[in-house]
């Protein structure tokens, strides 16, 4: 419920500000956050890495009139030399999960996203991380590695179709060696609208 109610904050915030990128803290994290032609993205890194990953909490809300599709691989990080980091694939993400994921890894990649989540006291996500949580619960899997898949599959970003006024979350991975992500931008293309936010 307070997803939502954050989102619509920063969409008020953002249509006052005119495309500008807009800053601001909730549930202990630093968001960053845009509009563009009514198509809303906002974010915050999760300081927790996961195996190789470096982790960002992403929204994304459609307020445009079309059906807008979002995919991790829509977002890439780039770095001040130049060297640009891709998202990984929600597919690869959970592969590598269920190949090597352990106990350890359930608990850091549900913890993280969930301080992060649910630190947000203004905003309900209509289709995301909560849907797809209980989904992967429902499951009752024993294994570790596939319970750090299910973990991994509930909380990452997958390809979704947005429809006016709806709205989704996940985590996008980065695969940086198990290093912060560290300064540079964060780059994400959607319906040829680009959204750039420069980050510490």
């Amino acid at each position: 419920m307070g997803l939502r109610r954050l989102l619509c904050c920063a969409l008020l915030v953002c249509g006052a500000a005119s495309a500008q990128v807009i800053e601001f803290e909730s549930g202990g994290l630093k968001y960053l956050t845009l509009t563009r032609s009514g198509f809303t993205v906002m974010f915050a890194h999760i300081t927790a890495h996961v195996r190789e990953y470096a982790i960002i909490q992403a929204a994304v809300s459609n307020g445009t009139p079309s059906t807008r599709t979002v995919r991790p691989e829509d977002f890439r990080f780039v770095r001040p030399d130049g060297t640009v980091i891709p998202a990984s694939t929600a597919l690869s993400v959970v592969s590598e999960m269920v190949e090597k994921g352990g106990r350890s890894d359930v608990i850091k990649l549900v913890h993280a996203y969930e301080v992060a989540l649910y630190g947000m006291d203004r905003f309900r996500i209509t289709n995301g991380y909560e849907q797809r949580r209980q989904a992967a619960q429902a499951a009752g899997l024993d294994s570790s590695r596939i319970k750090a898949g299910a973990a991994a599959s509930a909380l990452v970003l997958v390809t979704t179709r947005l429809a006016p006024k709806q709205s989704t979350d996940g985590a996008v991975f980065f695969n940086t060696g198990g290093k912060p992500l560290g300064p540079g931008k964060l780059v994400i293309r959607s319906g040829g609208d680009l959204f750039e936010f420069p980050t510490q």
